[in-house]
């Protein structure tokens, strides 16, 4: 079925901006608050570029979604991270099924239409209940009312043929914007780019470092042991709160290649350590329960708070200081230094399916040479003869093996100290041959894509010259 467009916008020559339209409460129909809310975050998401952590955070999240129960909460999270992950996808459905496309500046009908098809394509909605509360949605709308009948047509139409359609879609598209895709293809082929980009559709598995005992906790948690000896969980059961072994502070959450870096400073037992950008503190923990005594420090202080409360449930130690890396001047220099830099987070995009669509090609850049010039203050703060790792969480070059090669070779009092294989034996696979860490969501093969992969990372260690 093809539904047409006929309402058009009149006397335009040119399409005008849309302009917000009042939260009208429109009837008292369930699942019709958060399915606005729903669009409106994904308008946010898409149009403005806004972080979804940001939006769907319990305390200081858009006020449409702190206005929602916990259970719609969790509906609105589902939808928005299922629309982003599968963006382009929907959109081809969508478009397959209009004579025309839409009007230029019919943006909330088409952030509507992606929520409405998010649910019927990919969650347990029943698909009636989809389209009657988006109709519903249209028409309480004055900005999509007129549009009331073309939603209807389309759903529908998506609704019977999403058996059939939905599996050429999936295999024909890929659900990135252009400039991510290109970038992922220059820096690692078509063939890991795509498995990347089939990563990226997945939820990710839930990996936990834990203090002792893997093989123990993998069986109290449900998980299994990885070959980096982190636990992995494929879902949870429960809150994380809730779970075995969180009040007693035997585990934290952290992503298998997150706790490789810290790995890479050796023996850091008795080392005075400074872990910059440490928030929310999994490396923190790390070299910690290695026997360093760290100095954790973040410009965040509300993220230093909770890597402070993250440290006081695991029983480590750490002195946690608020200041701005650049301005930090240590009474001594330290043993060893960890960069783990801010950057695009490319290499998280299974957590956080909004990064390719809030990030652009200018942001790695910018990153970029923040990192940089991070990296020449972080090399000022160690001791002559002492390690720095620096790391992150991008699968971009220019935020890792570029950067890297450029700050060695521009950079007279750092030399490079590589990784030997056998030295680490949990980061071996993930070696280059520069001696440098590096992983990808296509990595880790564990018998299933919903237990497999990875986060994206980069980390290089290097020493300052004698």
């Amino acid at each position: 079925m093809v539904v047409t467009v006929n309402q058009r916008p009149q006397r335009a020559s040119r399409p005008k901006r849309e302009t917000a339209a009042p939260d009208t409460a429109g009837p008292d129909v369930p699942g019709l608050a958060a399915r606005k809310a729903a669009a409106k975050l994904l308008a946010a998401v898409v149009d403005a570029r806004t972080s979804l952590d940001g939006l769907a955070d319990h305390v200081h999240g858009h006020p449409q979604f702190l206005a929602l129960d916990m259970r719609d909460r969790a509906l609105v999270r589902a939808i928005l991270v299922t629309a982003l992950r599968y963006r382009r996808s929907i959109d081809a459905l969508i478009s397959a099924r209009l004579e025309r496309p839409l009007p230029a500046n019919a943006t909330a009908l088409a952030h509507l239409l992606h929520v409405a098809a998010a649910q019927i394509l990919f969650l347990d909605i029943p698909d009636s209940a989809a389209v009657d509360v988006a109709v519903t949605h249209a028409k309480a709308d004055p900005r999509t009312a007129r549009f009331s009948g073309l939603v209807n047509g389309v759903l529908r139409a998506l609704s019977r043929r999403k058996e059939a359609a939905l599996p050429v879609v999936l295999a024909r598209t890929q659900d990135a914007p252009d400039w991510f895709c290109e970038r992922l293809v220059s820096a690692y082929g078509e063939a890991v780019a795509g498995r990347v980009l089939d990563a990226h559709r997945l939820e990710a598995p839930v990996d936990f470092s834990v203090k002792s005992d893997p093989e123990g906790w993998a069986q109290r948690l449900g998980g299994i042991v990885l070959p980096t000896g982190s636990v992995r969980v494929e879902r949870l059961g429960a809150n994380v709160p809730d779970l075995p072994g969180y009040q007693e502070g035997a585990w934290w959450v952290q992503d298998a290649a997150a706790s490789l870096p810290a790995r890479l400073l050796g023996d850091v037992a008795g080392l005075h350590v400074a872990d910059l950008c440490a928030a929310p503190g999994g490396k923190t923990a790390q070299l910690a329960l290695a026997g360093a005594r760290v100095t954790a420090l973040d410009s965040s202080k509300n993220r230093l708070a909770r890597l402070q409360e993250n440290l006081d449930r695991l029983g480590l130690r750490a002195e946690a200081i608020h200041a701005d890396i650049f301005k930090f001047e240590p009474a001594a220099l330290f043993d060893a230094v960890l960069l783990d830099s801010p950057c695009s987070s490319t290499g998280t995009v299974r957590r956080h399916p909004d990064v390719p669509w809030t990030k652009s090609a200018a942001d790695i850049e910018t990153l970029a040479n923040l990192q940089r010039r991070m990296l020449q203050h972080a090399v000022t703060l160690v001791k002559p003869g002492g390690r720095i790792v620096f790391s992150n969480c991008s699968l971009d070059p220019l935020e890792g093996e570029v950067l890297h090669e450029a700050f060695l070779a521009a950079t007279t009092d750092v030399i490079d100290d590589p990784v030997q294989p056998g030295e680490i034996v949990a980061a071996d696979a993930f070696l280059t041959p520069r001696g440098t860490l590096r992983t990808t969501p296509a990595d880790m093969d564990m018998g299933r894509p919903e237990i497999s992969g990875l986060d994206g990372f980069f980390a290089a260690r290097m020493r300052r010259a004698n």
